[in-house]
């Protein structure tokens, strides 16, 4: 918890200086690269322990599900607020599109339009937007971290034996990449995670470059996210009455509306590809982090003596999810810049359009069924997830006699 605390003012900063315009114009892209590298190292010192800290809230099963499901709710909660404030903040320092539709002479005369927006909006005003915006996300940023810090207690793990000691890094590291089923719920959630960042990423440029929708990304994009912050609920109904592998069936509803969407482009239809894709992303959300606990649980009792694996385990993790992002962002941009897209251009080359397509449906739905299929060989279902617990629980009363049942007695009756 205090390693949480301590990184998050600098978060803070590095967050603000990547939006502020620095005085000097030479050295204004290492400038953003430094800190924007510097943002996302503090991101992910930060979410290292905080998504390890489910593991130590409590040993029972269905309360760390629980904890998992508020965890992402609120997180894409957070990104649907995020975004609303900091669209409207910075919405008056682009009030002019020199794209638009509307106007023939815009499309003809782009850069002139340019200049008279300039004209209009200074850049001393844009300055202060921005700055302003990263403010106010700031500000959310601190009061995030004080509701965590006062508001959760870790608790010691039960499960520990008597003659424990931590594994070290690299060893912990070893056995993770080695174990079957960290290693194949990863491979899974790597490609289904690089899948949604895909079609995210690529989402608004398919909008306005192929589907002709460049007036409605933005209530798109909203649609989605509100779609994912209600159905996540529904999705831990789901995997508590049907099983986790189950629910990932979810995953897979993106593919026919995305593929229905690049082919047949209009705006009702648009707005149904949006609504089932905050459904899926919220699965895909879900899901890894609700499946992992049960990973580190099995893990655990084939290696009763250790200790400290639960960090290696989510750390490992996080880094994969990193990863698929960077691995999107790359196919994405690569992609483009090969076929020849302008940034700034009101209008792409024919061969842009077609990889635009490509981005959001064709190659997002190859990754998610690869994913899918992956997941078919995980092993650890409910009946091995709940005998696990069992064991665990079994173990922990007999290296510790005065320690309290911890198994649910639903699921010892269920045994």
């Amino acid at each position: 918890m205090p390693w949480m605390l301590g990184c998050t003012p600098l978060t803070v900063v590095s967050y603000f200086f990547m939006w502020y315009l620095p005085p000097f114009i030479t050295g204004r892209v290492m400038w953003y690269l430094a800190f924007y590298c510097l943002f996302q190292s503090l991101t992910t010192l930060f979410q290292v322990p905080y998504c390890a800290l489910t593991m130590f809230l409590s040993t029972n099963q269905k309360d760390r599900d629980s904890a998992t499901a508020y965890r992402i709710t609120v997180e894409v909660l957070g990104t649907l607020i995020g975004a609303t404030l900091q669209g409207q903040i910075v919405a008056s320092a682009h009030a002019s599109d020199h794209c638009s539709q509307n106007s023939t002479v815009g499309l003809l005369n782009s850069s002139s339009l340019q200049q008279n927006s300039s004209s209009l909006f200074s850049l001393v005003h844009r300055r202060n937007v921005y700055m302003i915006a990263a403010g106010v996300i700031g500000g959310i940023y601190l009061v995030g971290i004080v509701i965590l810090f006062f508001g959760v207690k870790e608790k010691d793990d039960p499960y520990a034996l008597s003659s424990n000691k931590t594994v070290p890094f690299f060893k912990g590291l070893r056995l993770t990449m080695k174990y079957g089923p960290y290693v194949k719920l990863t491979a899974s959630f790597l490609l289904i995670s690089t899948a949604v960042q895909l079609e995210q990423s690529n989402f608004v440029l398919f909008c306005t470059h192929a589907a002709g929708l460049r007036s409605h990304f933005q209530n798109l994009v909203m649609t989605i996210l509100v779609s994912a912050v209600l159905s996540i609920p529904f999705w831990q109904w789901f995997l508590q009455h049907f099983g986790k592998k189950e629910a990932a069936c979810g995953i897979s509803w993106m593919i026919p509306f995305l593929i229905v969407l690049v082919t047949i482009p209009n705006l009702t239809e648009a707005y149904i590809v949006a609504f089932v894709s905050g459904l899926s992303i919220a699965a895909s959300l879900l899901l890894p982090w609700s499946m992992l606990p049960d990973v580190v649980d099995h893990f655990r009792l084939q290696n009763p003596h250790s200790r400290g694996h639960e960090t290696i385990f989510y750390s490992s993790y996080v880094f994969f999810t990193k990863m698929s992002a960077g691995i999107g962002l790359g196919i994405s941009a690569s992609s483009l810049e090969f076929f020849g897209y302008e940034s700034g251009s009101c209008r792409q080359s024919d061969s842009v359009v077609v990889v635009l397509k490509l981005l959001v449906g064709g190659v997002p739905a190859i990754l998610i069924f690869l994913g899918l299929f992956i997941l078919i060989f995980y092993p650890i279902n409910e009946k091995i997830r709940k005998e696990t617990k069992y064991a665990l629980d079994s173990l922990s009363r007999q290296y510790h006699p005065s320690i309290e049942n911890l198994t649910e007695t639903e699921e010892n009756t269920s045994l």
